[in-house]
């Protein structure tokens, strides 16, 4: 399998113009396309830099000429579920027509959209990637073949990232930004290459206050680790 991630930006797709007027974000929960009607149902999560980022987002995205039907499921301060039902892009055209399939969630944000799409030869792909540069602007981000030993070894290991997936969701953002700040700031080299001091005043609070949100996240990232492992082993 070829398998390509690609910054896409197509100048026929509802939610990349939102996105280019507005400043909301999307990111595909769940997608179906309709080959008879020619259409692509989503669900989709939405979130705008506020409340009023989002509902401008949602009246822009309800009124493009490509959505056909837009149902607003739940909506939460700035975040909302949507199902949408819209037509087939030229860039969805082309890529159905070559054999392409997509294997891995969309997120739009700022105009483009991030795309996976796979191939079962290099050639098709190849091919499809001449054919896109006709009508659409897109950056390959990186293209890479699977083998059929490797693809095993993905499907077979998904519940174990998907642990630690859900590790990093489990941490809160205090807990998530000292980690981060930790490890990129040398913390956990050996020596230290910062101290317990220096995160304390980067963060504006104690050297006890930071050291517990250290011990916290590293705690809830073990576990989930320890989780993963144990998987990996059955």
């Amino acid at each position: 399998m070829i398998d390509i991630s690609m910054d896409m930006e197509q100048y026929d797709c509802p939610f990349i113009d939102t996105t280019a007027d507005h400043d909301v974000a999307f990111a595909a929960a769940h997608w179906e396309f309709n080959p008879v009607a020619e259409e692509l149902e989503c669900r989709m999560v939405v979130e705008g830099a506020d409340r009023g980022a989002l509902d401008n987002g949602l009246h822009a995205l309800q009124d493009h000429g490509q959505m056909h039907d837009i149902d607003l499921l739940a909506k939460r301060e700035n975040v909302a579920h949507l199902r949408t039902v819209m037509g087939q892009t030229d860039a969805m055209a082309t890529i159905r027509r070559n054999d392409g399939y997509i294997t891995g969630p969309f997120y739009i944000e700022d105009g483009s959209e991030m795309w996976h799409v796979g191939f079962d030869d290099e050639g098709r792909a190849n091919g499809t990637l001449s054919e896109l540069e006709k009508h659409n602007e897109f950056e390959v981000l990186e293209q890479e073949s699977t083998t059929l030993p490797s693809m095993n070894d993905i499907v077979r290991n998904a519940g174990a990232a998907m642990s630690l997936i859900d590790g990093c969701r489990d941490l809160s953002d205090v807990e998530r930004k000292t980690l981060e700040t930790a490890a990129s700031e040398g913390y956990f080299e050996s020596p230290r290459e910062t101290t317990l001091g220096d995160l304390a005043d980067e963060f504006g609070v104690s050297k006890p206050a930071v050291s517990k949100n250290l011990r916290r996240g590293q705690q809830k990232m073990v576990e989930r680790v320890v989780d993963a492992l144990s998987e990996l082993d059955e």
